[in-house]
Parts: C-alpha cells; sequence; structure tokens
C-alpha cells in the first residue's frame, strides 16, 4: 500500500466518521426540536386544579378554554403559553429585569444597564405583594399553570437549545415584569424629549420657540376642543438667517421614527345598520415572531354570582388576562395615550454624596447591580437613586437629572386588568379601568346596549410643580406628584353627539382635563383627522365596513405636498433638466394611496422628507453646541412649522444657502430624482412596495444561517400602507392586531394578526392566519370548530400522565 492510498483511507475514514457526526447531530436535533412542540391533545394533571378543563384548539390554534373558576382557566391558561411561547415570555420578563445579556452577550448589555436603574424588579415584587387574595391568586395560578406547561414538555422550547440555555421557572413576579415590559415599549422612558425640549428652551429665541415646539396643527382631531393651529411666524428680530449664517448642512434627510401607536374607535348602536355598538381595535407595534399577542376565549363560572362567563380577545403571553376583546357584555381595546407620565427633575448636588432635596440635603441611595453576561465577565455598575427617581445622566447644562415615572410606583402597576374581562357595561368598564395596572393608555370600550365611551385606563399622577421643558431646583422641590388622581376625577366622554369616538395617539381632549393628562408627545393629528372623517361618512355601518376603514391607505396628509412638489417643478425648471419632467410625470399619476405599485407615492413622501432638513436645520444651529438631545427631531408636530414657512417663505428664516425658496424645493426635488435614477432606472421603477417590504424576524434568525432563518421569519412581502393613515405600514413596524366586535354578537364580529399562535416553527399554528392579515382578509373573531382537544385534570386523578 503507498504513502497515498493510505492518506486516502484515512481521510476517507475519517470523512466517514465526520459525516456520520453530523447526521447523528442534525437527526438529534430534529428529534430534540421535535420532543420541544407544544402538546395539542390527550389528558394531563395538573396540580392545583379545583375541577377539570377543557382546551380545543381551532385549525389557526386559537385556544377555548373552559374551566370551573377564573383560576383554573388562569392555570390552564398559563400551561398553554408556557408550551407555545416561553421564550416570547422570558425575553419581556428579561427586558424588564435587565437580564437580557445573560443569554445574547455583550451586546445586550447597554440595555440591562439603563433598565437596571429603575429597578423594575423590586417594583414587580412589591406590586405581587400589594395585590388582593384574588389578583394574587390568579397570578400565582398561572406561574404554576406555565411552570407545569414547561415541565411537560419532552424537550425544553428549542429557542434553549440554540443557546445552550436551562429555560428559568416562572414567579409570580414575573407576570408583573411582563407587564412592566410595556411600559418600556409604550412610554418613553429615558427622558430624550423632556431634556431635549430644555435645551430648546434656553438655545432658541422665545417667540421662535414658541412656533417651533407648537402644541399643535390644523391637523389636530381631539374628541373635546378644537385644533390648537401653529403660532404665527417669529419676525426678524427674533432670528435672521441673513445675518446669522447656517454651518454645514447635514447629509442625512431623518424619516419619521416609527413610535408606539394604534388605531382604536367604536361607533354607537344609533349609527350602525344592525342598532349594536361597534368597537374597532388595532394596536400598532413593533413587529416580531411570534406575534406580540395570542389569542385565546377563556369561559368560567363564577362562584359568587352564579354567572358564566365568556371572554374573547388577546392575551399576553407572560400575563393570565385577556387584554382587549369582549365579554358579551362589554367589548374594549386601547390606544397609546402619550399623556405626560414621565418627568426629568434637574438635580442640585450638595458635594459628593448628597443633593438638595425637597425638604433639605438628602443623600443619594448607591447601590451595586451586577450584571450576568453570556460569554464574557460579568459586569458591575454603580447606580444611585434620588426621591425622585433614579439618576439617568445630565442635561444640556451638565447638571444631573432624576427621572420620575408611574413604572417606579407597584401601585400603578398589577393585574387590575382583570375586572374588565367582568364588566358588565361601560360605566362599571370606566370604573374599574383606572386600576388596571398597565401603562396609561387610551381605553375604548362599548357595550351591549349601543352606549360608547373613552377614559384614561391606568394610574394618572396627580403632578404639582412639573414642566415639560424642566425647572430648577427650587425651596419647594421641583416636580412633586401628590398621590394618584381620583376614580371619580378622570377624564371621560360617553356617548358623544356624534356617535362615534376616536384616538389615534393624538390630543384628544383640551382645557382642565389636558391639563391632567399633559402632553408627553402627541403623535400628529393627521391619522386621527382620517379617521374621524371616515366615521362621519358612514350611514348604517357594519362590522366590514369598519374593516375597510382600518386598511384606509389613502395618503390624505400627502396632498399638500403633492401640489407643491408639482408647482415647483414648473416649465422653467424642467426645461433646464428633462429628468424633472419625468418627475413630474409619475407624481401627476399617483394614485393618492400608499399604493405597493405607486411610485408616485415613494417620490411625494420623499420630496417631504428631504424638504423638512433644508428648511429646519438652519433654525436649529444653536443645537450644533449643546450635548445630548436637542433638535426638531424630537417635536411630533413639527408639520406645522414646516408648512407655514413653506406656504409664507419669509425672507429672513429662507436656509441660507439658497437663493429662493422656490430654489431650496427644487434642491429637494432634484435629490428625489438623483436617488431614484442615479443607477440609470427610471423614475416610475421604483413603486413604493419596493421599500416597505415587510420582514418580521424571530429574535434569533439574524444571528443563524440564511437557510435556518427563513424557516423562523415570515417570508418578505410588499405591503400597502405608511404612517398619517389608519393603515400604518412600516418595514417592522405595524398592526400587531386588527379586530372588530360588537357585544352579544361576537360571531359576526371580525379579526386578524401577523405570524400565528404558536412560537414553534414545526407547529401548524406557527403562521396559520398570517396570510390573513398580509392580505387584510377578515377571519372570524371567534375561534372556528375544535380540531384538537386536550383535558387537564387535577392531580389528584392518578390514571393520567402528571404535567
Amino acid at each position: 500500500m503507498t504513502e497515498r492510498s493510505s492518506w486516502w483511507r484515512i481521510s476517507a475514514a475519517v470523512l466517514a466518521v465526520v459525516v456520520g457526526l453530523v447526521l447523528i447531530a442534525v437527526i438529534g436535533s430534529g428529534l430534540a426540536l421535535h420532543a420541544s412542540l407544544p402538546r395539542l391533545e390527550g389528558e394531563v394533571a395538573l396540580a392545583g386544579l379545583g375541577a377539570p378543563v377543557e382546551v380545543e384548539r381551532d385549525a389557526a390554534g386559537v385556544p377555548t378554554i373552559r374551566g370551573s373558576s377564573r383560576a383554573d382557566v388562569a392555570r390552564a391558561l398559563g400551561f398553554i403559553h408556557a408550551q407555545e411561547r416561553f421564550f416570547q415570555m422570558d425575553l419581556q420578563r428579561r427586558r424588564a429585569s435587565g437580564e437580557m445579556a445573560e443569554i445574547f452577550g455583550p451586546q445586550a448589555a447597554g440595555w440591562d444597564v439603563r433598565v437596571r436603574a429603575h429597578r423594575l424588579g423590586d417594583v414587580a415584587r412589591r406590586a405581587v405583594a400589594m395585590e388582593d387574595s384574588e389578583g394574587r391568586a390568579l397570578i400565582e395560578a398561572y406561574a404554576e399553570g406555565v411552570n407545569a406547561g414547561l415541565a411537560d414538555l419532552d424537550e425544553r422550547p428549542f429557542e434553549y437549545l440554540l443557546l445552550r440555555a436551562q429555560p428559568r421557572a416562572w414567579a409570580p413576579e414575573d407576570t408583573i415584569l411582563v407587564v412592566l415590559s410595556m411600559f418600556l415599549r409604550l412610554i418613553p422612558w429615558g427622558g430624550e424629549r423632556e431634556l431635549g425640549l430644555a435645551a430648546l428652551a434656553d438655545v432658541l429665541p422665545p417667540q421662535l420657540f414658541d412656533f417651533l415646539v407648537t402644541q399643535g396643527t390644523i391637523f389636530d382631531a381631539p374628541m373635546l376642543g378644537e385644533a390648537f393651529g401653529t403660532p404665527g411666524i417669529p419676525g426678524p428680530e427674533e432670528l435672521d438667517l441673513r445675518v446669522a449664517g447656517f454651518g454645514e448642512p447635514r447629509g442625512a434627510a431623518p424619516e419619521d421614527v416609527p413610535a408606539a401607536g394604534s388605531n382604536g374607535w367604536a361607533l354607537a348602536g344609533s349609527r350602525t345598520g344592525h342598532g349594536g355598538a361597534i368597537l374597532a381595535s388595532d394596536m400598532h407595534l413593533g413587529l416580531m415572531v411570534p406575534n406580540t399577542w395570542y389569542r385565546a376565549r377563556l369561559q368560567w363560572d363564577d362562584p359568587s354570582n352564579g354567572h358564566s362567563w365568556d371572554v374573547t380577545g388577546v392575551t399576553l403571553a407572560g400575563t393570565p388576562f385577556i387584554i382587549a376583546g369582549s365579554n358579551g357584555r362589554v367589548a374594549w381595546s386601547f390606544t397609546n395615550s402619550y399623556g405626560d407620565w414621565v418627568d426629568v427633575v434637574p438635580i442640585e448636588p450638595l458635594g459628593h454624596r448628597a443633593y438638595r432635596g425637597p425638604d433639605g440635603p438628602v443623600e443619594y441611595e448607591r447601590w451595586t447591580e451586577r450584571i450576568e453576561v453570556a460569554g464574557a465577565e460579568p459586569i458591575e455598575v454603580e447606580l444611585s437613586r434620588t426621591v425622585w427617581g433614579p439618576v439617568i445622566g445630565e442635561d444640556h447644562r451638565h447638571r444631573p437629572v432624576a427621572l420620575r415615572w408611574t413604572a417606579h410606583h407597584p401601585e400603578a402597576v398589577g393585574s387590575g386588568l382583570r375586572h374588565l374581562e367582568t364588566a358588565g357595561d361601560i360605566g362599571e368598564a370606566m370604573e374599574v379601568a383606572a386600576g388596571a395596572g398597565i401603562p396609561p393608555q387610551n381605553l375604548m370600550v362599548v357595550d351591549i346596549t349601543g352606549n360608547i365611551g373613552w377614559t384614561i385606563a391606568g394610574r394618572i399622577p396627580k403632578r404639582v410643580g412639573c414642566s415639560a421643558v424642566g425647572e430648577d431646583v427650587d425651596e419647594e422641590g421641583p416636580c412633586r406628584w401628590d398621590g394618584w388622581l381620583a376614580v371619580e376625577d378622570y377624564p371621560r366622554i360617553v356617548n358623544p353627539s356624534s356617535g362615534q369616538v376616536w384616538t389615534a395617539n393624538a390630543r384628544v381632549v383640551d382645557g382642565e382635563w389636558l391639563d391632567l393628562v399633559g402632553d408627553g408627545g402627541y403623535m400628529l393629528g393627521a391619522r386621527a383627522a382620517q379617521i374621524r372623517d371616515g366615521l362621519t361618512e358612514l350611514v348604517g355601518a357594519g362590522e366590514r365596513e369598519m374593516l375597510e376603514l382600518q386598511l384606509d391607505d389613502r395618503a390624505l396628509f400627502l396632498r399638500w405636498w403633492r401640489e407643491l412638489l408639482l408647482e415647483t417643478l414648473d416649465l422653467a425648471a424642467i426645461a433646464d433638466d428633462t429628468r424633472r419632467g419625468e418627475l413630474f410625470d409619475v407624481v401627476k399619476r399617483w394614485s393618492g394611496r400608499a399604493a405597493v405599485d405607486d411610485s408616485g407615492f415613494r417620490m411625494v413622501r420623499a420630496f417631504r422628507v428631504y424638504t423638512r432638513p433644508l428648511v429646519l436645520d438652519p433654525l436649529f444651529e444653536a443645537c450644533s453646541e449643546v450635548e445630548g438631545p436637542c433638535g426638531w427631531e424630537i417635536l411630533g408636530q413639527r408639520e406645522g412649522p414646516v408648512r407655514k414657512l413653506l406656504s409664507e417663505r419669509p425672507d429672513h428664516l429662507l436656509n441660507p444657502t439658497f437663493e429662493s425658496w422656490h430654489d431650496l424645493l427644487l434642491a429637494a426635488a432634484d435629490r428625489v430624482i438623483n436617488d431614484f435614477s442615479a443607477d440609470g432606472s427610471a423614475i416610475a421603477d421604483h413603486p413604493w412596495g419596493q421599500r416597505n417590504t415587510v420582514r418580521i424576524r424571530h429574535p434569533l434568525s439574524s444571528s443563524l444561517p440564511s437557510w435556518i432563518a427563513r424557516y423562523l421569519d415570515t417570508p418578505p412581502v410588499a405591503l400597502p400602507g405608511d404612517d398619517h393613515m389608519p393603515r400604518v405600514q412600516g418595514l417592522s413596524y405595524g398592526a400587531s392586531e386588527r379586530f372588530v366586535v360588537s357585544p352579544g354578537r361576537e360571531a359576526e364580529g371580525l379579526f386578524h394578526m401577523p405570524c400565528g399562535q404558536s412560537g414553534h416553527p414545526l407547529s401548524p399554528h406557527y403562521r396559520a392566519g398570517h396570510q390573513n392579515w398580509v392580505e387584510g382578509l377578515p377571519s372570524p373573531f371567534l375561534p372556528g370548530p375544535p380540531e384538537w382537544r386536550m383535558e387537564l385534570r387535577p392531580l389528584s386523578d392518578r390514571s393520567i400522565r402528571p404535567g
């Protein structure tokens, strides 16, 4: 045997071993993956149950859970959540407790450091201790059900196999942490807006500040009060760019950053075809796999009054409640309120260890947090706290600042949302909403007798001496919270004469009620106005008409910009550059919608994006000397000043880079042309869908090979919609669910949501129903006929397998 033949034989043997090991690994991984699938059928013994619980799933995996008590149903829901969504639950509690780096490594450590300053884990433990006996029993039953569901799996959830980690048992306080994770998602808690407004108040001339930091615009569509409008343009004595000059222009043209928002509205029974009030829910969130919500129908008996409850809607994995839905008597949903739930308080240090408090010198509370980091050494970070809240950094004057937030208070978070499940009418729903224990939200509610209403759900602080732009520490102390607003003092709108209520993250009220709620950064009112006007036009509407309004992708907001662009592309401009004529033709043919095949929408949208910094950057030149937040990007109502400047075109506020306002607009139009024809392609070859291609991803897919990731992520798809219209749709942001329902007529209700029920890629329910969401097709609000049945029995029944 030659040396070469020996080498080949050895190599072949090694290759055979390697191939064999790979096959064993693949087969083993496949078996483990299959073993982690959730149980759909059979009987399971579940400790703690008072009586058997039936679980039926329909073709989409939506469960109907029937039990003899609410606690038993909560225990069963915990069992199902754990098997379908445990990794998602784990991420949510870790987000709130600041333990992401323990599984994701150093790249998550920065998040953990920020969150640890707020001690939300301690808040969660104290909130559980403050629960009444019913609430605590519900949370404990749910936690025990979660742990039983996890133990019942033949293998740990597949994400932990990939991470080579073990899941940690669920505790009652983890449910509160999941609720607190929604505080983190829905409330801007970093203080950037407050710090930015304080900086602007210092560096801008007063009249210019009032003009740019306007509280409203012509787009305002409140249910109570009128539009605020935009203040007048300040004169050259405030700022004259012909004299002041302007530094180097920024290269980037910032787009509108998606913010947590939603649509919600209702029509009274007097306005609908069947005479029942109709609720439309369309909650917008960042899109992920699996989806934020888990659908469920919960049925149980109430021994205290002999009533049987039947509640259908969406749950949040990690909690035992129906978050939004209908109980046959009342239907409810939420939109983000953007009230003022956060205050940034400047601190006057008194040496290194103390600061000036409300009643004199106070020592900082200091502690050390140890952050475990996967694949690296633990991190220790020193943190400090004041009577107002944790120290989060410095303001533009280099003063330390503390942040006060409703999430810091255990009485503002908890299981109170459960009371909406058993509300009998809108009056009762509004009474219990104040103690819902959630981030303060707009509550939209209807009842079986045709009533409709709005209020704020969640605790409202009684704020004294607080300012949106910050205040110096004085003898009485800054920004005092004098307890919580009494339930009877909450703002409420019930059965308005119009027969409709609506919210879309913009200002809802004015006057004293606005003083109570405050302004935490309201969104522009254009979307709310389009919803209001769409509702006003409806006569004898039904559920289908409500869904059509949810899917309205007419870009009414951009019509003004379209006309401005066409006016800019005049004959003289086109004569100088024939490509301008091509842009003119594309814009002229625009359908008026944010349609996937429409290039005109994309060009008009880009023109607006490129025009704004040319108009606004010179006015915020003073921010170039400021460390920290400062600029027009933090202003939610900036569209008002921009349009006013472009309409009146004052010489003294013209960007000095240009000789005229027309030249400025032409420069923005030319940038559109250059961006969409630089490669030699035609402008018309760049439709909106080319950009608005939605990719919904699993948290782990970015770290996996693409051929594996595609099984976890949803297929990319071009979708209509954008900001400032009812059909909000971004690349990874949009409707996390849409449902339409009338209490007592749930069988006529409609529902769809992205992704599917299960978080397991081998489950038949991983993407079930997703295509309906993509295409905007209705599916039933109630679960369909059962295809899988499972029975959970008390552990005392020894004839069945323990869970």
